[in-house]
């Protein structure tokens, strides 16, 4: 072992922005991942070369009860407004602890930058859900730079009841031109636009690309999708499991002025692809548990005579 690699600090549990908990992950190549305790929320995820690859409004509250506007907001046990809930459930406004004691766990052993956190009902939430839940999530920074979020989430109603619940890792993507990014591997899929009512449609163009409002949940997604930023010559891929739903949504110029936490022309600079599971919620019963997740990955694109060449990003790995 180095000793560089000695004395890097791969976790660090520090203050963040007004004065909130906050753990920084770290790795040998110069990679980091910032997570907030309010919310379970990852708010930074760079590269090896310091760049930020997600994207956080400079107008976000780190004032709760509000939630943190970009980075990767947890949606649970509510997606959006479907349901009785606040949208997008509590998860995202509740102050998760460290889980000192998670159970055991199938890791790649070389992982050493991750911290797991735990959620567990409290009396305030039954009242509005009236479930009791453990939610367990692993946030793992690899030593290539990848970022998993791994999330396990358990009934432990002692009623007997089941309950039912909608998901989503909200990311927003750092991109530096939304009107020259596209999205590969939704194609040819059924979609719910939620701009026509949750109406159903299919998917008809060969890759998704961007030149006004879109919010789409796309059903019976793949494992992998590709998200090709042109103007950087990079490639977001997302790899998923449990997650059947893939939610693509960019608010455009008259909702970003609408949004309080988000800047007029920030929608320029971020595009949400969402894993989630939304179509069809997920039950568990008193005992049960469900795991998701999601894996990032920042790749150079490939380029063939000006044109991206998308296989090879989907491709490899």
């Amino acid at each position: 072992m180095s000793r560089a690699d000695r004395e890097l600090v791969y976790v660090d549990h520090c203050k963040g922005a007004n004065g909130l908990d906050k753990v920084v992950l770290r790795e040998v190549r110069g990679c980091s991942a910032e997570v907030y305790l309010y919310g379970g929320h990852v708010t930074s995820w760079k590269n090896e070369h310091g760049e930020e690859l997600l994207f956080l409004s400079n107008k976000a509250n780190f004032n709760p009860p509000k939630a943190i506007r970009g980075g990767i907001p947890i949606c649970f046990p509510q997606f959006s407004n479907l349901g009785p809930l606040e949208s997008h459930g509590f998860a995202r406004n509740r102050f998760w602890s460290i889980d000192n004691d998670p159970p055991p766990f199938p890791t790649n052993s070389s992982n050493r930058a991750f911290i797991d956190l735990i959620l567990k009902h409290s009396e305030e939430d039954v009242k509005i859900w009236p479930h009791r839940y453990e939610y367990r999530l692993r946030i793992t920074l690899g030593p290539g730079g990848d970022l998993m979020l791994t999330s396990r989430i358990r009934n432990m109603n002692t009623d007997g009841k089941p309950f039912s619940f909608t998901f989503a890792y909200h990311t927003y993507f750092a991109v530096t031109d939304i009107s020259e990014v596209r999205v590969e591997g939704l194609e040819t899929l059924d979609y719910l636009d939620n701009l026509k009512n949750r109406e159903r449609f299919t998917e008809q163009g060969d890759a998704i690309t961007f030149e006004s409002e879109i919010d789409r949940v796309y059903l019976s997604t793949p494992t992998k999708i590709a998200i090709l930023d042109h103007e950087r010559k990079r490639t977001f891929v997302l790899r998923k499991d449990g997650l059947p739903d893939a939610v693509v949504w960019n608010p455009w110029d008259k909702k970003a002025k609408a949004m309080p936490d988000f800047g007029d022309d920030e929608f320029k600079r971020m595009l949400c692809v969402e894993a989630a599971c939304i179509e069809k919620p997920i039950t568990l019963k008193p005992g049960e548990e469900w795991k998701g997740r999601q894996e990032l990955s920042a790749v150079p694109s490939s380029y063939c005579s000006g044109q991206l060449d998308p296989r090879r990003a989907l491709q490899s790995g």
